[in-house]
């Protein structure tokens, strides 16, 4: 089998469109080009060997590196180490409006010594399934063009020659001096335009990295938390902003496709969409950190999905970054996974799935705008009408969960949680506003649900409540019933149920979603890790229950999963390494949370104002 790096060895790059995943060997080995859910020129973390790469690292093999952001930014710096000297590699992607204006920078500066480089841009366009030509330009440059129909295309530019390798890639080699730069760019060309922008390289790489850290730090000084771990905090939504779209204001789930819960297993999907259930959670951790522009983007994002909706019942769980509804899954079987996992699939079937939680997901984020982003209006309070009735009439349906399970519906305990978060929501807001509603009929139906799930998701064998109705199964999905505030953490069942998750699911900081040899099915075979952001709701759970010594133990030892740049994927393997796709927002939005509640916590506890159980 082909080398394999671990997932952590890599470092996250982007433009606000889309996204790069570049190692620290030097390697670019990951880039959908040019919107996060677009086709890879670079697909090498999937097939080592057709996916396509593009190498900048220095000649030899005894070579030792190191990857660091730049403090308070997206701009990679990856440092070389040799016999002969140290060297700096510089990766970002110069933050435009338009995504046809994308483009990756690649620097490698000498700091000591004398070092020879070499440089392989070897593109595989369409997930590597479409051949490409090359023709070398008058300037220097090559211009990649897809053999496809939409002959797509880019342009590779450097500052030191480079030749025809194997008749469609660049390769080239030279000897740096200490203080001197080689600089390459990618950038996106227009297909069917003959002429290029004249580049003076040296000028353009200088002013596009200035402005590109002039933006991210600019950025980050909007910021208002100044709380405990504030690096990592703010490394966590500089991950989750490299996530958002700059055009459409939507957040993707993750950077990648393909990547796999367990190594060689079957649970490999593509996470490059937007989902309605992380809605409410990017708008708290956006919101909390004082990003509000950000929130009000993602917040219109939302609506316009609502006013396409011909009926309720047409809400999907996930939406391309533009709001396209239609994400059909489709298996890339020449391509043979990372590590050999099989199949990589792009598109994502669950996106027509039924699933009742979406709807206390999308109230939950109306209701943070509307109180901590500005009013929304009487015209779009019809729409939230419209999905309470639907709330009302549907609550008791089975669904597939929050998990997404291939096999039955089942009546969820997440979706009858959501439920009653989607009516609580929107009396909330109509009180808060004075807007006409049926309170009357949706208090009764919310009150209905609480006492379903209080009565009949309760387990007498477990003492705990169960992941639906009938079973015996714990599930992680649990915890979120204080932090939606459905449940105090006072409550006696509650205080049981989390006595259950510890025996059953936790492992000291990490924590399994639920155990399929436990009698959870989910439709599918193999194993897979612990679930980060699952391991962060337990801790916020302790947090907001009073067990701040033990919340702030378990939180700081968490940290210590992260990868070296602080970055996190869907789980934590069984040897501590990161799995599945890769980095993940759902989890980085987790540890913001977290973050936020036990500093504030940990605050009233020094204050003197910290009385019995945190429940706001």
């Amino acid at each position: 089998m082909p080398d394999y790096l671990p997932l952590e060895d890599y470092g996250l790059i982007g433009n606000l469109h889309t996204v790069a995943l570049v190692s620290k060997t030097g390697s670019l080995d990951y880039l959908p080009f040019t919107r996060f859910d677009s086709p890879t020129i670079f697909a090498a973390l999937l097939d080592s060997e057709k996916g396509g790469s593009w190498l900048l690292r220095p000649t030899g093999d005894e070579v030792r590196s190191k990857q660091l952001y730049l403090p308070d930014t997206g701009v990679l710096l990856t440092r070389f180490f040799t016999h002969e000297g140290i060297a700096e590699l510089t990766d970002f992607m110069p933050v435009k409006r338009q995504a046809q204006n994308c483009a990756v920078v690649r620097t490698v500066r000498v700091i000591k010594g004398t070092m020879g480089f070499q440089m392989h841009c070897c593109p595989r366009f369409d997930y590597a399934r479409t051949p490409h030509e090359t023709y070398p330009q008058e300037d220097g440059s090559f211009l990649f063009k897809s053999s496809g129909p939409d002959g797509f295309q880019f342009r590779l530019l450097g500052n030191h020659p480079f030749k025809l390798a194997d008749q469609t890639d660049a390769s080239g080699r030279w000897t740096l001096q200490a203080g001197e730069t080689a600089s390459f760019v990618i950038e996106a060309t227009p297909v069917g335009d003959p002429t290029f922008i004249a580049r003076d390289l040296d000028h353009y790489t200088e002013a596009a990295f200035e402005d590109t850290l002039s933006f991210w730090r600019e950025w980050i000084e909007s910021s208002t938390y100044t709380g405990r771990w504030r690096e990592t905090v703010l490394r966590s939504a500089i991950t989750l902003k490299l996530l958002t779209s700059i055009q459409h204001g939507s957040t993707v789930a993750a950077a990648t496709f393909g990547l796999p819960e367990s190594i060689g297993g079957e649970r490999n999907w593509d996470y490059r969409y937007t989902w309605i259930r992380d809605a409410a959670f990017t708008m708290y951790a956006f919101l909390r950190l004082g990003f509000t522009l950000e929130s009000k983007a993602f917040l219109r994002w939302i609506m316009q999905r609502c006013q396409e909706l011909t009926d309720a019942g047409d809400l999907q769980l996930m939406y391309a970054v533009d709001g396209t509804a239609d994400l059909p899954e489709r298996e890339l079987g020449h391509l043979s996974g990372y590590r050999n996992s099989q199949p990589v699939r792009i598109g994502n079937g669950a996106a027509k799935q039924f699933q009742l939680d979406i709807y206390g997901e999308l109230m939950d984020t109306i209701y943070l705008y509307n109180k901590y982003g500005g009013g929304i209006t009487y015209d779009f309070w019809q729409q939230v009408c419209r999905l309470a009735g639907y709330v009302v009439e549907n609550w008791r349906r089975p669904d597939h969960g929050i998990w997404e399970v291939r096999d039955q519906e089942r009546e969820f305990l997440s979706g009858k949680m959501m439920c009653w978060v989607a009516l609580d929501r929107a009396i909330r807001i109509a009180r808060d506003r004075s807007f006409p509603a049926p309170l009357v009929e949706w208090l009764q139906v919310r009150d209905e649900i609480y006492e379903e799930v209080y009565n009949n998701f309760w387990s007498e064998e477990k003492q705990s409540f169960v992941q639906h109705k009938g079973s015996q199964v714990i599930d992680a999905s649990v915890l979120l019933l204080p932090l939606m505030r459905m449940f105090s953490p006072a409550e006696p069942r509650w205080q049981s149920t989390m006595r259950a998750i510890e025996k059953e699911l936790l492992l000291d900081s990490l924590m399994f979603r639920y155990h399929t040899d436990g009698g959870a099915t989910d439709g599918l075979t193999g194993e897979e890790g612990t679930f980060t952001m699952c391991s962060f709701w337990y801790i916020e759970n302790l947090s907001r229950g009073g067990e701040l010594d033990k919340a702030r133990l378990l939180f700081e030892k968490l940290l210590g999963f992260a990868s070296p740049l602080g970055l996190y994927s869907e789980q934590i393997g069984p040897q501590g390494e990161q799995i599945g796709n890769y980095p993940q927002a759902f989890t980085h939005l987790a540890l913001i949370s977290t973050a936020f509640q036990l500093n504030r916590d940990l605050d009233a506890r020094h204050n003197g104002t910290l009385g019995g159980h945190q429940f706001v």
